[in-house]
């Protein structure tokens, strides 16, 4: 027998899961609601619509809801309960109970999953629901792959279970899993898990696919004005969230912006080549860009687009290389690396930025190197060595002619655009990781190359070396020492 007040317990559970679905905030999700008082009451409640849309207002200032969803929210609520206390009246005493057989064959008799006793381990660990498209990450914990995305996304680089550092964050389908679940599902007579409606996103046009569809369908057509809109819109909602990315990419957007970039409207493009750089930040949807087609007119934005444009660009470039065989691909494709080269040279900062982000990625890749030393990026760099105002930009042009330096052909290169004394002066004044960076360069250049190495004793590079070897970073005093002995055994020659 149920105990007094179970039933207006379970009313305030519905009120609760309602409003927390429109919350995103994994720790609202999981709350119990045990503590709560059990004073609500279903036949005030069906019978007093008024009162109801007062609590559910009152509980929606504390889980965030916006006043404007409440209308809807209360009205999901009212028929909720209104079908809860139907089936109430309905159920039978224990004279008429249907025999197994009849409840099976009944439309009705579809089970929720919170009305089973579920296997743990086809739980979220983040949001307690049964998993639809589990994935595993690099500590071998499995997660609902929106909710580890969501929490990859925010910055988050631990495993949330174990609090292990993830050592990549590839995201591996666990197809054992998901068979057993659907499984499991078809043997209780449970639904199988699909995506809800709440997952995710925040934005309202992100929460249903129908209008990410009309969205979509909007940027093919004939009015300029639309298809802007709608270019703007979506480079909005891919910003957003994970899910969206997903839905966008799943309702062909990926295509129809690929055609965008090519539109005489600067601001069409601008948006078009946003939103593909806000499309890439989930992995799945790099390769689809990349098979779309996408390189070449993002090459020509980068060439000829408006200044965020350009930007956007180099972002989005950095963006798809970190796939390996992208860099590849975009490194060999031709104009790319020389229109970065160009962005690095005359953009905005936050262009020179994105292109030394980019250019830096790229050239991991050894053919990449040479390929961007012909392109003329040593003469934007060594500006930027000499740039005192902008730490950043020492540092970033460091950091690049640190991957450079080690092919023989672009070592050659650096040494006679006459960087060593620029190095040299950054061992005497900069902060201690360009220091670093600077004589690990240094120690690249004379490593069997005595004209390089006398070139640095000329210019005094022994009292620097010499004090970084006893102040400096574990690697820093590695690197001075190295170049100090290098220097004495030239000197005893």
């Amino acid at each position: 027998m149920e105990k007094k007040g179970a039933l207006d317990l379970n009313i305030f559970s519905k009120i609760h899961d309602i409003l927390a679905h429109h919350v995103d905030n994994v720790g609202s999700q999981s709350e119990e609601p045990h503590s709560q008082p059990e004073t609500l009451s279903l036949e005030n409640l069906s019978s007093d619509h008024l009162e109801l849309q007062h609590v559910a207002l009152l509980i929606s200032e504390i889980s965030g809801i916006s006043k404007s969803d409440i209308k809807k929210i209360t009205s999901e609520l009212i028929e909720g309960l209104e079908n809860a206390r139907v089936d109430d009246s309905a159920k039978p005493t224990n004279g008429d109970s249907k025999t197994s057989d009849e409840a099976k064959d009944s439309p009705d008799s579809v089970k929720k999953p919170d009305t089973v006793a579920m296997p743990e381990d086809f739980r979220c660990p983040i949001s307690l629901e049964l998993m639809r498209d589990p994935v595993i990450v690099s500590t071998g914990q499995t997660y609902e792959r929106a909710f580890i995305q969501r929490w990859i996304d925010g910055g988050n680089r631990t495993c949330p279970k174990t609090q292990q550092k993830l050592q990549n964050l590839t995201l591996t389908p666990n197809y054992v899993l998901r068979s057993l679940i659907l499984q499991w599902c078809e043997e209780k007579g449970i639904e199988p898990p699909t995506r809800s409606k709440y997952e995710g996103s925040s934005v309202e046009v992100g929460e249903d696919r129908l209008a990410i569809e009309a969205l979509v369908r909007n940027l093919s057509c004939s009015s300029l004005d639309e298809r802007k809109s709608a270019a703007a819109e979506i480079r909005s909602l891919a910003k957003k969230s994970t899910d969206n990315r997903m839905l966008l990419a799943e309702s062909g957007a990926i295509p129809a912006l690929v055609k965008l970039l090519s539109s005489k409207d600067p601001k069409t493009q601008e948006h078009a080549v946003t939103s593909l750089l806000n499309l890439s930040i989930y992995d799945q949807n790099k390769e689809l860009i990349v098979v779309g087609g996408a390189i070449v007119p993002i090459i020509q934005v980068l060439r000829t687009g408006s200044m965020e444009a350009r930007e956007n660009a180099a972002a989005a470039i950095f963006s798809l290389s970190l796939i390996d065989d992208n860099k590849i691909m975009i490194g060999s494709t031709p104009g790319a690396i020389e229109a970065l080269v160009e962005l690095l040279k005359s953009g905005s900062s936050r262009g020179r930025k994105d292109a030394a982000t980019a250019l830096f990625n790229l050239c991991i890749y050894q053919a990449n190197k040479v390929r961007a030393v012909r392109a003329g990026i040593l003469s934007p760099l060594v500006q930027m060595l000499q740039d005192s105002s902008s730490a950043g930009a020492t540092d970033e042009a460091l950091t690049i002619l640190s991957v450079l330096v080690s092919h023989h052909e672009c070592k050659t290169a650096i040494a006679k655009a006459h960087t060593i004394p620029f190095l040299i002066d950054l061992l005497r004044s900069s902060q201690a990781r360009n220091k670093e960076n600077a004589a690990a360069i240094l120690l690249a250049l004379c490593k069997k190359d005595a004209q390089n190495l006398a070139c640095i004793g000329r210019l005094g590079a022994q009292i620097p070396l010499t004090e970084l070897s006893k102040t400096g970073s574990d690697r820093a005093k590695r690197k001075a020492t190295s170049l100090l002995e290098h220097l004495s055994k030239l000197q005893v020659l």
